[in-house]
């Protein structure tokens, strides 16, 4: 292990380390993330320590997701060119730094910052971990690989909020809700150092190009959505608000217009132009967005009820989240063991009239519940039932969607969506956080819940709709990945 780096092209046989590549791959990403839910928490810490109002914690929550999602397809084509290694290693040391940037974060709008910044840094890492495990398995180590790496991933975003409030209840050594970010650093470190003598050397293809114009239309155009959604409440939705929402619709009319003259011109655009052309394709781009603001901002939603208005700790707060993980875990694997492949895109019509039921459980428990014995295993039920029809969901949508497009199209295809599920959880923050504020503000918890709810529901029956529009049959799980006798760095490879 504390030999020099090999070439790839000194390997002749499987690599001794791979095993231990997927290791660190597992906990960088993982890490990467856990922060995008870790933080939610952490919102009255934030409020005592930093004077942090509902849309600075917005900010803190979704600012990350943003960022992240906005750069995700850029980041793997900067993979492409650079060499995935290299791109990994600063991407990694980048993320590790500004955790440790966002923990000394003296004010909360330097901590905002920080985390646009974390966010950022995580899109340049989080693309390379499939490309880096293409290059260093095959055959059938490569097909149980990704049965390992997704199932993980999944569940790393959702216990986010049981390990965040672990570390804020717990203040360790008095740091609060610092150490939300501090715990990044000894695993930052450990798998910088790890990754640097295991990972094999390969150059990257300098003959790819990096389309720095479409990426500076994509960042924008998110910021321009995000932006008046975030803060158009608390100012009352004045003009710049809808200016603003108007110049992101056109922003990304116009990244989709240079992306096609890119192409035509013969140069390498970020995203594939054909998939804009594919109907079920750019439809489940629309479910995936639907389907992921209303998850992530209904999740957020949780934790603020139980911390702001039942005035629950952080850890109780992280422990409530707990049905939900259980939840999507049961759905998860009911769904990729049994439902996907029996009854095609069924699963994902089921997936959705399981949450609305959850949901409609959940809000007659709301109703019923009294000030004074309320406990989290008095709305336990709705939020399982509502796991598992989530977990229905995320264990076979990405399949379904990617099944609308061609071989060559998969690496380009999985970056879009894993960016525009990063963008939607984004989106969901600011208009199910400024939903669930406005009522709180006037002492009206349970109503900003309901509210959430409707909100919900109407985003289900929209991603519901959608999914009639999807292919009949999922595509396989290999085939998602690439698994192919491609070589990966010739791949449109986008993650």
């Amino acid at each position: 292990m504390h030999a020099p780096s090999p070439t790839l092209d000194e390997i002749t046989e499987p690599y001794r380390w791979r095993w231990l590549i997927l290791v660190v791959m597992l906990v960088a990403e993982v890490m990467d993330l856990l922060d995008a839910s870790i933080v939610n928490v952490a919102g009255p810490a934030l409020e005592e320590s930093l004077g942090a109002g509902p849309v600075g914690l917005q900010w803190v929550i979704g600012g990350y997701a943003l960022t992240l999602g906005a750069g995700l397809v850029l980041g793997g084509r900067l993979g492409d060119r650079y060499g995935r290694r290299s791109m990994f290693l600063i991407g990694l040391s980048a993320f590790t730094a500004t955790s440790l940037l966002c923990a000394l974060a003296p004010n909360v709008e330097s901590l905002i910052v920080c985390r646009l910044l974390q966010g950022a840094a995580g899109a340049m890492l989080l693309p390379q971990g499939l490309g880096l495990l293409r290059e260093n398995f095959s055959g059938s180590e490569l097909t149980k690989v990704f049965g390992i790496f997704g199932p993980v991933l999944g569940l790393g975003g959702i216990i986010g909020p049981v390990l965040g409030g672990f570390l804020v209840e717990g203040d360790f050594f008095g740091l609060g809700w610092r150490s939300v970010f501090l715990v990044n650093l000894p695993i930052g470190i450990a798998a910088l150092i790890t990754a640097a003598k295991c990972v094999p050397k390969k150059a990257g293809d300098r003959t790819v190009g990096v389309d720095m114009t479409g990426a500076a239309l994509v960042v924008s155009s998110c910021a321009l959505l995000v932006l008046p959604l975030n803060q158009g409440q608390e100012d009352g939705w004045p003009l710049w608000t809808w200016l603003c929402m108007a110049a992101s619709a056109l922003g990304f009319v116009l990244f989709a217009v240079h992306q096609r003259r890119r192409a035509a011109a013969g140069r390498e655009p970020l995203v594939t132009p054909g998939l804009l052309r594919k109907p079920a394709f750019t439809v489940g781009l629309g479910g995936i967005a639907l389907f992921f603001a209303g998850l992530v901002g209904t999740q957020l939603v949780l934790t603020l009820y139980l911390q702001i208005g039942r005035h629950f700790t952080a850890g109780d707060a992280g422990l409530g989240n707990l049905p939900l993980a259980v939840g999507t875990a049961i759905g998860g694997a009911v769904s990729g063991a049994v439902l996907a492949d029996r009854i095609g895109r069924k699963v994902l019509q089921i997936g959705p009239l399981v949450q609305l039921a959850g949901a409609a459980l959940l809000w007659s428990e709301l109703d019923g519940l009294t000030t004074a014995s309320f406990s989290v295993g008095d709305i336990a039920p709705g939020i399982t039932v509502s796991g598992i029809g989530a977990g229905m969901v995320i264990a076979a949508l990405f399949s379904f969607v990617l099944a609308a497009v061609g071989d060559k199209e998969i690496g380009s295809a999985s970056g879009v969506l894993s960016a525009v599920q990063s963008i939607g959880g984004s989106v969901g923050v600011a208009v199910f956080g400024s939903l669930f504020f406005t009522q709180a503000g006037r002492g009206d918890f349970t109503g900003g819940f309901h509210r959430a709810l409707v909100v919900q529901a109407c985003l289900l029956a929209a991603f519901l709709a959608i999914t009639f529009l999807l292919p009949g049959r999922g595509r396989p799980d290999e085939e998602q990945h690439g698994i192919d006798d491609t070589p990966a760095g010739t791949r449109n490879a986008a993650v």
